[in-house]
């Protein structure tokens, strides 16, 4: 796959300028449309929101380049962020609020784009990947690793999903769980691994045939949950 930005490291001026303009754009929608919204109110005149929505665009742009897999993207990357950015911001936060955006946004915002972020330690990224196992002997038809989570009180795991908080207190860090999808289309737990990289290598050491992307991208929409029978490794 094709680089779609020149961006090593060091922010281009040309997606700071995307993100700042879709923002903007999305709030004059957000308050339109919305007539408990005042931006001039809120920010006291529209200079200040200006300021703000140059400032998450500069902020974001920051973070992407230090956490986004750039190679593994399919559009444009300012072209994107001009296209998206504004709403998957404020599907996050209100128009009214952009002083508060922080790092921790620019996570949320990330996934809300299902960008190809990178699996760093320490930051919570919801993934769903599949291999398919077709034309192997298993009796599995694919094979499927995704993030879980287990409840604060450690009673339940469930999937970790780009529809959830990362940062919601009432679960513990994620890690990676294998699984067999069988030709019913359940699931049949296999293992969990600290990282994805582990788990993957799980996966090709039981399955040679199993292909997964070094660098997934969020899914777009999180996973139906259905039953699974558990084989622990």
């Amino acid at each position: 796959m094709t680089p779609t930005t020149d961006c090593t490291n060091q922010p281009d001026t040309a997606a700071v300028f995307a993100c700042a303009m879709s923002l903007w754009q999305s709030c004059e929608a957000s308050e339109s449309t919305d007539q408990k919204i005042n931006l001039s109110d809120a920010y006291s005149g529209m200079d200040q929101l200006m300021r703000e929505v140059m400032r998450i665009g500069r902020l974001f742009e920051e973070w992407a380049c230090q956490h986004v897999e750039f190679a593994e993207l399919n559009d444009v990357w300012p072209y994107m962020l001009r296209g998206r950015f504004g709403d998957a911001c404020l599907a996050c936060l209100s128009a009214t609020e952009l002083e508060m955006f922080d790092d921790s946004d620019c996570l949320r915002v990330a996934i809300q784009l299902a960008l190809p972020i990178k699996l760093v330690a320490d930051l919570h990224v919801p993934v769903e990947v599949t291999a398919d196992l077709q034309n192997t002997a298993s009796t599995f038809r694919s094979l499927r690793i995704h993030t879980v989570r287990e409840t604060d009180e450690g009673d339940d795991v469930l999937q970790f999903t780009s529809a959830d908080d990362p940062f919601d207190e009432e679960f513990g860090n994620p890690y990676f769980g294998l699984y067999g999808v069988e030709q019913d289309g359940l699931l049949e737990h296999i293992a969990d691994r600290r990282t994805y990289a582990e788990a993957v290598l799980l996966a090709q050491k039981l399955f040679p045939a199993a292909t997964f992307p070094a660098t997934p991208c969020i899914p777009a929409s999180h996973f139906i949950d259905v039953s699974c029978k558990s084989t622990n490794v």
